[in-house]
């Protein structure tokens, strides 16, 4: 007996042949791969959050000038970060459960949604770059 013994035909349930499955496997490993390149942008997102607010920070003795918008497009960042983080794994676990029900269809909201969010940082960061006055970096780029 011990725990190698033969099958017989006929005698593997259907929870046993999904296990059993490869292409199954496979789908939930791409899906780990997914969940684990969300968490990667998460953490770029939280990081460049920081970075921001540490630039605008280091930024006064070559530009002097009020704080004005770093702090809030860095803590955009971390929030989007975070709400990345959050969102990611809820889909993960909703993914994983429609493999296993075999009933899996993509769904575009999240593409879109993640589309918005990054081009509206984008746009935060272009305008955060070009909002120094270039009166102000000549003088302190010639001292």
């Amino acid at each position: 007996m011990g725990f190698f013994r033969p099958v017989k035909i006929g005698e593997i349930n259907s929870e046993q042949a999904k296990r059993r499955n490869s292409s199954r496997v496979r789908d939930h490993l791409a899906n780990e791969r997914t969940y684990l390149a969300w968490m990667r942008s998460a953490i770029a997102l939280l990081g460049f959050g920081v970075l921001i607010v540490r630039l605008r920070i280091l930024r006064p003795p070559f530009a002097p000038q009020p704080p004005g918008i770093g702090w809030k497009l860095g803590l955009a960042f971390g929030v989007v970060g975070l709400l990345t983080v959050i969102l990611s794994t809820q889909h993960y676990f909703a993914v994983r459960w429609d493999i296993d029900e075999d009933t899996y269809e993509p769904a575009d909201r999240w593409i879109i949604i993640s589309s918005l969010a990054v081009l509206l940082l984008g746009i935060g960061v272009i305008y955060y770059v070009f909002s120094i006055p270039f009166d102000l970096l000549s003088n302190a780029i010639v001292e």
